[in-house]
This record gives structure tokens, sequence and C-alpha cells, in this order.
């Protein structure tokens, strides 16, 4: 009992901790990069009512007027900018539910990042370190940021992207094989192991991410790569925060540890 107690009390503390820090984070990062970009997106959709019905192009996956903008993969989730979407206030309404959103996010990975101390803590017998946590929490940036971004960078409001399920897939697919991969090469610590985890590592890029044969946007290219850019340090952030702050609650609350050793 005294170790779920552990997992639960370290991933509510350092979840609400880090959400909070990343939140302030996105304000001086991602936040500005996509109220720039949404300027963008509503400038284009003012401009397609404001062309004639006749003046539309008619084929197929050419139609802009018809886009569904609830394929955009903003880095956070993919979010539904047609008409008659509910969206919250800008400011603090808007702040708020980010916070909120981040807080919940963390605690959940906390909550799989502690369980995966306990069972560490169990067979050797002793608590896990904070520079071990940090590892863990590098381990989850490669895992559901780094190797997931090589073939589906975060696309700002305005920018189309592959068909929503498709993307899904991939990046599963690629969250899957990276973590399957790592544990095999750190794990079981053999050449047949370690070839077996650079071959899942690679399979997801070698079979490529869905991708469109042709992007059109007005969103200029430069402001797409300071957005990757930024949600790319902002995770990094996240994630070894989050793996260093786990560890270290984990261990306080973890009085079986002790008990153990």
């Amino acid at each position: 009992m005294s170790t779920f107690r552990a997992i639960v009390f370290a991933s509510v503390i350092a979840g609400f901790i880090v959400g909070l820090i990343v939140t302030v984070v996105q304000q001086f990062g991602t936040v500005p990069l996509i109220l720039k970009a949404e300027v963008f997106e509503k400038a284009a959709e003012a401009h397609q009512h404001d062309v004639p019905a006749t003046a539309q192009p008619t084929a197929a996956g050419h139609d802009h007027a018809d886009h569904d903008h609830a394929g955009h993969d903003h880095g956070a989730g993919d979010h539904d900018h047609g008409a008659g979407a509910w969206e919250p206030r800008d400011g603090f309404e808007r702040n708020a539910y980010t916070a909120a959103a981040n807080i919940l996010t963390a605690i959940g990975f906390a909550l799989l990042l502690a369980g995966f101390f306990a069972v560490r803590s169990g067979a050797t017998g002793g608590s896990v370190s904070w520079h071990e946590g940090l590892l863990w929490g590098l381990a989850g940036f490669a895992v559901f940021t780094l190797a997931p971004g090589l073939g589906l960078p975060p696309e700002l409001p305005g920018v189309p992207a592959a068909p929503l399920l498709s993307r899904q897939i991939w990046w599963l697919a690629a969250v899957l094989a990276t973590a399957g991969g790592l544990a095999l090469m750190v794990f079981r610590r053999s050449v047949p192991a370690a070839i077996a985890g650079v071959i899942l590592l690679t399979l997801p890029h070698l079979i490529g991410a869905p991708e469109l044969a042709n992007i059109e946007t007005n969103v200029p290219s430069s402001l797409t790569h300071q957005f990757v850019t930024a949600v790319t340090v902002t995770s990094l952030v996240f994630w070894t925060l989050l793996g260093g702050l786990t560890s270290m609650v984990f261990a306080r609350f973890d009085r079986g540890a002790d008990q153990r050793g």
C-alpha cells in the first residue's frame, strides 16, 4: 500500500508542478507562434469566403474552401477550427484550459514513470535516484517526442496535414517501436537484442509517415520551423523535469524502499 500511495502522490505532485512550469514556458515559446499562425489562417479563410463560388477549384483534393481544419496538429493535439466549433476565449480562459490540459497530461505520464520506478525499486531494493529519473525522462522525450517528431513534426494552425487517423496510427507505431527498441538495447545488453532494437527504432521511419503530396499554405515556413523548435524544447523541459521530480518525490514517499534496503 505504501508503494501505491507513493506512486499516486508522486504523480500528482510532480505532474501539477511540471504542468504549471510548462504552461509558463509555452506562454513565451509556442503560444505566440500559434497566435501568429492563426492570423494567417483566418486571413486565408476570409479570402476564400470572398472568392466567388465559380472561381473555386473543383478538383478533388484542391478545394480548400472545404478543407477540414480538424486535421491540423498543433503540437499538443488536434483542434477543430470549423465554423460552430467551441473555443475558449483568449486570455485567462484559454490559459486556464491550457494549464489544466498540461497538468493532466503531466500527471498521466508521471503515473507511468512512477510505475516504472516502483518496479525498479522493488527489483534493486533501493530508491530511484534523481539522475536515474532524469534518464527515464529523457527516454520519455525520445519515445513520445523525438522519434515521432522526425516523421510528424508539430503543425501550426493553417498548415494542412495528412488524415488524422493515418497520422495517429503511424504516431502510435513509432512510439511503440521506439520504446521497444530502447528497452531491448538497454535491458537485454546483447548483440542480437541491440540489432533487433536498431531495427525497431528505424522501422517506422523506413515505412514513412503519412503526408500530403502538395501542401498549400500562407503560413511562412520560417514560422513553422520556429514552432517545431519551440515545441521540441518545451517537450525536453517537460520530460527532464517530470523524470527528475517524479523520482525525487517517489523516493520521498516510498517508505518501503528503506525497509527493503
